[in-house]
C-alpha cells in the first residue's frame, strides 16, 4: 500500500511520538528519516520536494530493511504505508514536503534555503554568460 488509508479519519495527518529515537549523535540535533520503497510515486514526490527544500534526510528503503518495515507498520496501523517520516521522534505518515520542513524547523533542525538552479533564464546563451 503506498498511499494513505482511505478509511483513516485523519489520513496520517497527526504526528505520533516514536520510541527510542535519539538525536544525531554528532550534532545533538534530531534527525529526519524518510522511509520509502521503490516504485512509490508519493515517495518520489516527497523525496524530490525535500531535496529542493535543502532539508538533509536519511532515506531508508523498507523493502531492503525489515526493521524499517516493522517501524512503518508500527506507526501506520499495521500497513506499510510510505512515505513515512520520523522527525526526531515525531512520525508523519504520507506528509507533504512542506509539512516535513515545518515540523523539522519546529524541532530545531536547520533547513538550508539554498536551492540549486536546474534552469537557465530563457533567451540567455551559455557562452554569453561565460563572457
Amino acid at each position: 500500500m503506498s498511499g494513505p488509508d482511505p478509511a483513516s479519519p485523519d489520513r496520517g495527518s497527526s504526528p505520533e511520538p516514536a520510541t527510542g529515537v535519539a538525536p544525531d549523535p554528532t550534532t545533538g540535533v534530531p534527525a529526519v528519516t524518510v522511509y520509502w520503497r521503490p516504485g512509490c510515486a508519493f515517495c518520489s514526490s516527497l523525496r524530490r520536494g525535500l531535496r529542493r527544500s535543502g532539508l538533509a534526510t536519511r532515506e531508508v528503503d523498507i523493502w531492503s530493511d525489515p526493521e524499517a518495515a516493522a517501524f512503518v507498520r508500527a506507526h501506520a496501523r499495521g500497513n506499510e504505508t510510505v512515505p513515512t517520516v520520523d522527525i526526531g521522534g515525531t512520525v508523519l505518515v504520507n506528509p507533504s514536503a512542506r509539512r516535513v520542513v515545518d515540523e523539522a524547523a519546529a524541532a530545531g533542525i536547520t533547513v538550508s534555503r539554498h536551492l540549486r538552479r536546474w534552469w537557465r533564464p530563457s533567451g540567455v546563451r551559455q557562452d554569453a554568460v561565460r563572457g
